[in-house]
């Protein structure tokens, strides 16, 4: 780890990586705890996958039409917020299972991504670093981006607090009380979406889930208080992101791989470390 922190010192490229990979943990641990204690992980993992769609068509107007501003992270929020919006309408307005529409948006959204990919011309590896994760490949005009996305993300989340946490633990008593519960679920939605834009610049489409419910899933072990458990899955989501790039670093690992498996291993431990004392307990 000694050898990374000296070398970020030294390149700009680390740096923007290390910055980058803090801005995403602090959108991380806000919305990461509205997905968690809402249950919509599953409708997380559609907008993730779906994101692809937008990121390859930006990608070839950008190339193919010469559109050069047409940066494919721009391609991914709008393809993002879509697919938030379709399933929103869908789950509230439609006798269409949820489970289907989102399923139909994830695999849609993935074969319209493949297909611009295959029409646009020469190597697309930044396209497949976005699928997979490279954080190294983060520029100083993204990080301004997804400084901004986290502008966003957290105003929204601090304006709006108090709705957003009555439609996760009570709709029905919600709507009782006057609250406008579609517009505010369909708000967690969007959020939802800029929230997986910004993670799939450190750890890639596949693995975006497991970034944005583990770290809070870790601090659900140890508060049950909504602001504590987004300040803990912020700070948690910092660590195993630097700790991430700090690891992969010496033996050239992949650090969004990386990552996920820290988090997962510290998910695991403390279930394990909470079942044993719940059974030590059980005992005494």
């Amino acid at each position: 780890m000694l050898e990374f922190f000296e070398a970020v010192a030294r390149h700009s490229l680390l740096q923007y990586a290390l910055i980058s990979g803090l801005l995403v943990s602090v959108a991380c641990g806000v919305v990461g705890t509205y997905v968690v204690v809402r249950r919509i992980s599953y409708i997380a993992g559609g907008i993730a996958h779906s994101v692809l769609g937008g990121m390859g068509a930006a990608r070839y107007f950008q190339i193919v039409h010469g559109w050069e501003w047409l940066h494919p992270i721009y391609g991914a929020v709008l393809a993002a917020l879509l697919s938030a919006f379709i399933i929103g309408a869908v789950s509230m307005r439609s006798n269409e299972r949820e489970d289907t529409i989102i399923g139909a948006i994830w695999a849609t959204g993935m074969a319209i991504g493949v297909l611009f990919i295959a029409k646009t011309p020469g190597y697309n590896q930044d396209l497949m670093s976005y699928l997979f994760g490279n954080i190294l490949m983060v520029s100083k005009s993204d990080l301004w981006l997804i400084g901004g996305l986290d502008l966003v993300v957290i105003a929204v989340s601090v304006l709006f607090h108090n709705q957003l946490l009555a439609v996760c633990f009570d709709e029905e008593f919600s709507r009782l009380r006057g609250l406008n519960v579609e517009f505010f679920y369909l708000l967690l939605l969007c959020l939802t979406a800029l929230t997986v834009v910004l993670l799939v610049t450190v750890v890639g489409l596949i693995m975006v889930i497991a970034l944005l419910t583990l770290p809070i899933a870790v601090a659900s072990h140890f508060t049950k208080r909504l602001w504590h458990m987004m300040l803990l899955g912020s700070i948690l989501s910092a660590v195993l992101t630097t700790s991430g790039l700090a690891l992969s670093y010496g033996p050239d690992w992949p650090a969004g791989a990386t990552t996920i498996l820290l988090a997962a291993s510290l998910y695991l431990m403390v279930k394990v470390a909470s079942r044993a004392i719940k059974f030590r307990s059980a005992l005494g």
